[in-house]
């Protein structure tokens, strides 16, 4: 995994070229922005175990087959299953959002996740609406303006819901 600053390093030096100024105010951006970052990192995980457990109710209301007999978070073993990978898919789009870069979320927790649901027999189509559903909440925890470094968020929000929509994308 590389943070925003070692990709940009890494690229550059793979040209043979320096730095340019555009980079450089990218990341001056990124800089300036921290505490915004930092601020929509803790409220969402201070708020992780709400936030999935909120989305699974809310998605089992919706598609109350899942956790009738036969589905696939019927009994609690299978249920707490279902818990914990909603709660590692968004363990994992908080370390993308504080290193500013998807890679840690691409390589560690995407990638291959479609095709282990499916040998499961596990809908992605379902998991796509729990973490649509986890999107909602955490976007509307971190877009909330008390209590935080004040400023213009939208760029952070946009940068926190892609990661979001690529980990639904991931799994249908």
């Amino acid at each position: 995994m590389l943070d925003a600053f070692a990709r940009v390093v890494s690229q550059a030096d793979a040209r043979g070229e320096y730095i340019s100024a555009s980079q450089l105010d990218a990341l001056s951006a990124m800089v300036a922005d921290g505490n915004k970052r930092m601020d929509a990192v803790n409220r969402i995980t201070s708020s992780a175990s709400s936030i999935v457990a909120n989305a699974a109710r809310a998605l089992f209301a919706e598609q109350p087959q899942l956790i009738a007999p036969g589905g696939n978070a019927y009994t609690s073993r299978r249920m707490a299953a279902c818990l914990r990978d909603m709660e590692i898919i968004l363990r994992y789009i908080t370390y993308a959002t504080f290193a500013g870069d998807a890679s840690v979320l691409e390589d560690r927790c995407l990638n291959g996740l479609r095709e282990t649901y499916l040998a499961l027999g596990t809908p992605g189509a379902s998991v796509a609406v729990g973490v649509q559903k986890m999107k909602e909440a955490a976007i509307a925890i971190a877009n909330d303006p008390n209590g935080i470094s004040r400023g213009d968020c939208s760029s952070l929000i946009s940068e926190i819901s892609g990661y979001f929509d690529r980990a639904a994308a991931a799994v249908v």
